[in-house]
C-alpha cells in the first residue's frame, strides 16, 4: 500500500495526514474485497525495516492501527471475517497489541474472508524463521532433513493455511516486491498502478481484478459488479 508520503506531500499535508488518508482506503477496500467474495486479503500495513523510520511516523502509525482495530471490530466480526496477524507483531506497543490480539480471538471461527495485516512483517524474515523452524525439528528427530519437500516450509510460515497469492497489487507506480510474501507469490499474477494508496478505491480494486480475470479465470466466470469511484466510500454504512 504504497504512496501515502508522496500522496500528502502533493496535497501539502504532513506525512501523517497521508497515512490518515490511506486507512481510510483500507477500509473501503476491505469492504469491497467482502463484497466481492474474495476468499483471502493481505494488507502489507508496517515492514519490518518501517520501524527504522522518524519515531514521531511510526508512533503515528501504531495509533492509527489501534484506531483501526477498535473502529472496525464490529464490522469485522458481524460480516464473518477472520482477522490475523503476520509479522513480528512483538514488536508492536501493547496499547496495539492487546485490541489486535482480542480481535483475533474473537473472529476466529469466522469464515467468509481471511483479512491479514503484515505487521513488522519482512518477507525474508518470514522465510528465515521457517527455515528455523525446519532445522529444530530436524535436530529434535521429529523431521528427516532428506525428506524436507515445499510444503513442509509452507506449513511453518505465518501464512500458513491461506491460498497461494494469486494477485499482488503495488500502488503508486512501484514494480517492486518490496520484500513481501515471497514464497507465498511465487505464480501470482503482479499489477502495478500509478495510482497512490490514499487515492486507491473500490473502483480501482475492480480494475485490477478485471485484468487478472481476463489472463487466468475461465471465460464464463460472471461479470464483477460495476461501479462508481465514489460508491461505498467509508462511513456510507457498517456492512463490510
Amino acid at each position: 500500500m504504497d504512496g501515502n508520503g508522496r500522496w500528502a506531500q502533493q496535497q501539502g499535508l504532513p506525512r501523517l495526514e497521508g497515512h490518515r488518508r490511506g486507512a481510510r482506503s483500507v477500509r473501503e477496500v476491505v469492504r469491497a474485497a467482502r463484497r466481492l467474495g474474495l476468499q483471502a486479503l493481505t494488507l502489507y500495513a508496517f515492514s519490518e525495516q518501517n520501524w527504522e523510520r522518524p519515531l514521531e511516523e511510526v508512533q503515528g502509525l501504531m495509533q492509527l492501527l489501534h484506531d483501526y482495530v477498535i473502529d472496525e471490530r464490529t464490522e469485522i466480526l458481524e460480516n464473518g471475517i477472520r482477522l490475523q496477524a503476520i509479522g513480528n507483531i512483538s514488536r508492536l506497543p501493547e496499547y496495539v497489541l492487546r485490541p489486535l490480539s482480542s480481535l483475533i480471538a474473537e473472529s476466529a471461527h469466522n469464515q467468509d474472508m481471511v483479512l491479514s495485516l503484515a505487521l513488522s512483517y519482512g518477507g525474508q524474515e518470514s522465510l528465515a524463521d521457517a527455515m528455523q523452524k525446519l532445522a529444530r525439528d530436524a535436530a529434535q528427530g521429529t523431521l528427516d532433513p532428506e525428506q524436507i519437500r515445499d510444503e513442509d516450509l509452507t506449513a511453518r510460515l505465518k501464512t500458513a493455511g491461506l491460498p497461494q497469492v494469486d494477485l499482488m497489487i503495488r500502488t503508486s507506480g512501484e514494480q517492486r516486491t518490496s520484500n513481501f510474501l515471497l514464497w507465498e507469490s511465487t505464480h501470482a499474477r503482479f499489477y502495478a498502478t500509478s495510482v497512490l494508496w490514499p487515492d486507491f478505491g473500490k473502483a480501482d480494486l475492480l480494475a485490477a481484478l478485471s485484468v487478472y480475470r481476463t489472463q487466468d479465470l475461465p471465460e464464463d466466470l460472471p461479470e464483477p459488479p460495476q461501479t462508481d469511484r465514489g460508491e461505498d466510500k467509508p462511513g456510507s454504512g457498517s456492512d463490510v
